[in-house]
C-alpha cells in the first residue's frame, strides 16, 4: 500500500463516503483526487477498506429496513406472498447481473476503463440521463410495485457502473425513475441493491485489506467513510422527498467540464 498520512486518509474517506451513494460517481472522485492533489493513488487495499466503511454506513442507516427485509425473505420461504416478503428476493435476483459482469470485467474496469477522457464522457452522459429520467419519469410507483422485470432491468444496468464516472447509484436511480418509481423509492431500491454487491466485492478482495490490517491510515479512512456515508445517505433520502436531482446533474456536468479543461491544459 502506498505511503499515506492521516490527513490524506481522512480526505479520501470523506470523499468516498459522500460520493458512494450520491449519483455523482465515487470511483471517478477517487481516481481524480490524486490527479488534482498530486497525492499517491491509495491502492486496492485502501479502496476495499473505504467500501467496507460505506457498507457499514448503509447497514447502520437502514438497519430497521434490513431486519424487515430478512423477516420478509423468511416469510416468503414459509409461504407468504405479500409484496414485502417477495421484495428481498427481487433484490437478490437483481444483484446477480451486476455481480456476474463485475466478475468477468474486473480487469478492464481497473485498467483501460479508468481513462480520464472516458470519465468526461460518462459524467456528462449520465448527468443528462439522470436529468431526463427525473423530468419524464412517471414517479407514481413505490417499492411494493417493483416487479421482477423492473428489478432485473435496474439490476442489469447496475453493471454499467463498472465504468468510472457512471455511478452505481446514478445508473440505478436513473433506471428506477425511467421505470416509473417515485424518487424516494428509486433511491431506496438503489441502496438495497448496493448492499449485497458491495459486500460481495469486499469479501472477494478482503485479502488485500488483511495484508495491510496494521496500517493506521486504513482504519482512519474506514471511520471517515462510514461517518460521511451516513451523513450523505440521510441528506439524499431527506432531500429527494421534496426536490429534484437537478443539483446532482449540474455538479456532474461541472466536474466533467473541469476535468476536460484540466486534461486539455496539461496536454
Amino acid at each position: 500500500m502506498p505511503v499515506m498520512d492521516i490527513f490524506q486518509a481522512i480526505v479520501y474517506g470523506i470523499v468516498q463516503g459522500l460520493t458512494e451513494f450520491l449519483p455523482v460517481s465515487s470511483s471517478a472522485h477517487l481516481i481524480l483526487l490524486p490527479v488534482f492533489t498530486g497525492w499517491p493513488d491509495p491502492g486496492l487495499a485502501f479502496d476495499v477498506a473505504l467500501h467496507w466503511g460505506t457498507l457499514a454506513a448503509v447497514f447502520i442507516y437502514f438497519r430497521k429496513d434490513i431486519i424487515a427485509l430478512a423477516w420478509g425473505a423468511l416469510g416468503a420461504l414459509t409461504g407468504g406472498r405479500a409484496p414485502e416478503n417477495i421484495l428481498p428476493w427481487k433484490i437478490a435476483v437483481a444483484t446477480l447481473p451486476g455481480a456476474f459482469f463485475g466478475f468477468i470485467l474486473e480487469h478492464q474496469a481497473e485498467t483501460v476503463l479508468r481513462s480520464p477522457w472516458i470519465m468526461v464522457v460518462t459524467l456528462s452522459v449520465m448527468g443528462g440521463a439522470l436529468w431526463y429520467a427525473d423530468r419524464t419519469g412517471a414517479k407514481t410507483l413505490h417499492l411494493q410495485d417493483i416487479t421482477w422485470t423492473r428489478a432485473l432491468i435496474v439490476g442489469t444496468l447496475q453493471a454499467v457502473a463498472l465504468v468510472p464516472g457512471v455511478s452505481r447509484s446514478g445508473i440505478t436511480i436513473t433506471a428506477g425513475l425511467l421505470l416509473g418509481l417515485e424518487r424516494t423509492a428509486a433511491v431506496r431500491f438503489s441502496f438495497f441493491l448496493a448492499m449485497p454487491i458491495t459486500a460481495g466485492a469486499g469479501i472477494l478482495k478482503a485479502s488485500y485489506l488483511i495484508e495491510n490490517v496494521g496500517v493506521p491510515a486504513i482504519w482512519v479512512g474506514v471511520l471517515a467513510s462510514a461517518i460521511s456515508g451516513i451523513l450523505a445517505t440521510h441528506v439524499l433520502i431527506t432531500y429527494v422527498r421534496t426536490r429534484s436531482f437537478t443539483p446532482f446533474v449540474i455538479y456532474r456536468l461541472l466536474l466533467a467540464a473541469v476535468l476536460a479543461t484540466t486534461l486539455i491544459v496539461r496536454a
